[in-house]
């Protein structure tokens, strides 16, 4: 039987997928600068959407907050996150999905923060016009299936399941339409005023099968962070369809790359 430290090392190396999920509950983290993990998710979900890539780390002994984003404005998303971020007692990295990563970029210069972790994410500069950015990219599918209602704004279910979660099974995308966050229209306008990625470590986990944001833009905004990349096959709820590599990218930003 693989024993605690056997098990760490092996993980550490990246070779331990298939053993994340039996780790023992109240394990200690393996040797790393952050042992807190705090998790930010973007337009159409909610804080459970990390559930999957939780449970691992907490089986490993890190502590985790997913932050309930409410998606208003960025401003008070921000917030939300930054008052997360003061509860942690010590290093902490911060990991964002989607329009998650707006809020990455702007609270990662927490001096909690030691990496910051962008899975299929924005990643804007500072000042930066995102919608700008991205409008230099094609459309990516699922930007078609925003509806609205007043200043409401959602995936409609044939977008949600073909676009935003079209690698998992269906009866499992079809519980996370049920239970998907509107977004405030005025979030969009949001802009971020400091890029945490200029001054911290940072890894970025593109989706080459992504639907909601054009891989080639992430590609790019990977690139131009000087992340530690990885790439998998996956759309854009990578942490669902791949819990076990995105769990290995957030371990090695905890140990500081």
């Amino acid at each position: 039987m693989m024993n605690r430290r056997d098990f760490s090392a092996a993980l550490i190396a990246g070779t331990a997928a298939p053993l994340l999920v039996g780790a023992a509950q109240g394990a200690t983290p393996p040797r790393v600068k952050a042992r807190n993990i705090v998790f930010v998710h973007g337009l159409f979900a909610d804080g459970s959407c990390w559930t999957d890539v939780i449970s691992r780390l907490q089986a490993l002994g890190f502590n985790t907050t997913s932050v309930q984003n409410p998606l208003t404005t960025l401003d008070e998303s921000v917030a939300a996150a930054e008052r997360v971020l003061a509860r942690q007692d010590g290093p902490t990295v911060l990991v964002g999905h989607s329009f998650g990563g707006m809020l990455v970029t702007q609270a990662g210069v927490h001096p909690n923060v030691t990496s910051l972790v962008y899975v299929a994410a924005r990643a804007p500069d500072a000042n930066e016009n995102y919608a700008a950015l991205a409008a230099t990219y094609p459309t990516p599918p699922a930007t078609a299936g925003i509806v609205y209602d007043g200043d409401e704004g959602r995936l409609t279910e044939a977008a949600f399941l073909r676009d935003f979660a079209g690698d998992l099974p269906e009866a499992k995308a079809r519980l996370l339409y049920a239970v998907q966050q509107p977004f405030q229209r005025a979030l969009l306008g949001g802009q971020v005023t400091q890029a945490a990625w200029r001054s911290k470590p940072s890894f970025y986990a593109v989706s080459s099968d992504d639907r909601t944001i054009n891989p080639d833009l992430e590609r790019f905004m990977a690139k131009r962070m000087g992340a530690k990349t990885i790439e998998l096959k996956a759309s854009h709820l990578s942490m669902i369809s791949q819990p076990d590599a995105i769990t290995r990218l957030i371990v090695e930003a905890a140990r500081g790359g």
